[in-house]
C-alpha cells in the first residue's frame, strides 16, 4: 500500500453550461498518481448509496445534479484513493470528504429564543447554483416562508409563537464560494403573548415559488425548529377608585378626574391612556376608570 497521502477531498458546487454540478477536489501528491473517486449519497441515516465512480489522472472529479442519481436534499460524499499507474494494487488508504448538503438550508439549523423582544438573524443559504435561462442579469429563486406552532407535549397546537420580518425572501444567484451560491437573511422574534403557556416549539418552512429550473420543482427545503422559552410577564393594575399597582409593586391612589397616561414603554411605540370620571357619593370624592385607549 502507498502511505497516507493527505488528499483532503472537498466538495464544492458550480454551474457548468447551465447545469448544476458537484466538484470533488483533492491535493495531488508528488509524484503524480491516478485517482479512483467514488461518489455516494446518504440514503438512510448511517447508510450510503453509490451513485458514480471513475478513475482519473485529474485532481478533481465532476458529477451532475441530474435529479435522478443526485437530487436536491441529498447529503453527498466523495471518497478518493490514489494509486500508481500500472500498479493499481498499490494504493493509498481511501479518504472521505465531509458530507455536502445539496440544497437550501437555514443557519443556524435550529433556534432557542426567549419572549424578550430580541431579533434573531436566520440565514437562508443555497449550497448549489440554479439556472435561469434567458435571465442571467437577475437570476433568483423566491422562497415563501411560513410558521407553524407544534404545541407543547400533549397540548394542541395554537397560533405561531414566532414572528418573521418577511413572508418571502429572494435568493439572488452569485458565483459559488465556500459559503454557498446564494444567501438571504430574515429575522425571527418570539411573540410576547402575556400567557404562561410554557416553552413551545414552532417551525419555519420554506417553499420555492414556481422555479424555472426543473431540478428545483419537486424540492422542499428542511424546516427549522424554533423553541420559544416562556418568560414571566410583568403586570400593572388600576382598579376601583382607582388604586394603582405598578409593574414593580408600588401602590398608590389617584382620585382625580381626567385623562392620564397610565403606562409608556421606553423601548417600543406602546402606551396606555386611562380616563377617570367622578363616581363618588355625597360624603367623599372618588374617581373610577371609565375608558381606556392603547397604542
Amino acid at each position: 500500500k502507498l502511505p497516507s497521502l493527505a488528499l483532503q477531498p472537498v466538495i464544492t458546487a458550480e454551474l457548468i453550461q447551465g447545469r448544476a454540478h458537484l466538484k470533488c477536489s483533492y491535493s495531488p501528491p508528488e509524484p503524480p498518481v491516478q485517482y479512483r473517486v467514488l461518489w455516494s449519497r446518504l440514503s438512510n441515516p448511517g447508510k450510503r448509496e453509490q451513485v458514480h465512480h471513475e478513475s482519473t489522472p485529474r485532481a478533481f472529479s465532476l458529477v451532475e445534479m441530474d435529479g435522478a442519481n443526485l437530487r436536491l436534499g441529498d447529503t453527498v460524499f466523495c471518497t478518493v484513493t490514489a494509486f500508481r499507474r500500472g500498479t493499481p494494487e498499490q494504493h493509498s488508504l481511501p479518504e472521505d470528504s465531509k458530507g455536502f448538503y445539496a440544497g437550501i438550508k437555514f443557519l443556524p439549523e435550529s433556534l432557542e429564543i426567549a419572549e424578550d423582544g430580541k431579533e434573531h438573524v436566520l440565514t437562508v443559504l443555497s449550497t448549489v447554483p440554479f439556472a435561469c435561462p434567458g435571465q442571467d442579469d437577475s437570476c433568483k429563486i423566491t422562497l415563501q416562508l411560513s410558521t407553524e406552532d407544534l404545541g407543547k407535549n400533549s397540548q394542541a397546537p395554537g397560533p405561531p409563537d414566532i414572528a418573521l420580518s418577511a413572508c418571502q425572501v429572494d435568493l439572488l444567484q452569485e458565483p459559488c464560494s465556500g459559503s454557498g451560491c446564494a444567501a438571504a437573511t430574515v429575522t425571527v422574534t418570539a411573540v410576547t403573548d402575556f400567557a404562561q403557556d410554557g416553552n413551545r416549539v414552532s417551525r419555519i418552512s420554506a417553499e420555492p415559488v414556481v422555479p424555472r429550473d426543473v431540478l428545483w420543482r419537486a424540492y422542499t427545503p428542511r424546516d427549522v425548529k424554533v423553541t420559544v422559552r416562556d418568560l414571566p410577564t410583568g403586570n400593572c393594575y388600576s382598579f376601583t377608585d382607582p388604586h394603582i399597582i405598578t409593574f414593580d409593586g408600588w401602590r398608590y391612589d389617584n382620585y382625580k378626574i381626567g385623562t392620564f397616561l397610565l403606562c409608556r414603554s421606553k423601548s417600543r411605540p406602546f402606551e396606555v391612556h386611562v380616563r377617570q370620571w367622578d363616581c363618588g357619593g355625597h360624603r367623599s370624592a372618588a374617581a373610577c376608570n371609565c375608558g381606556i385607549a392603547a397604542q
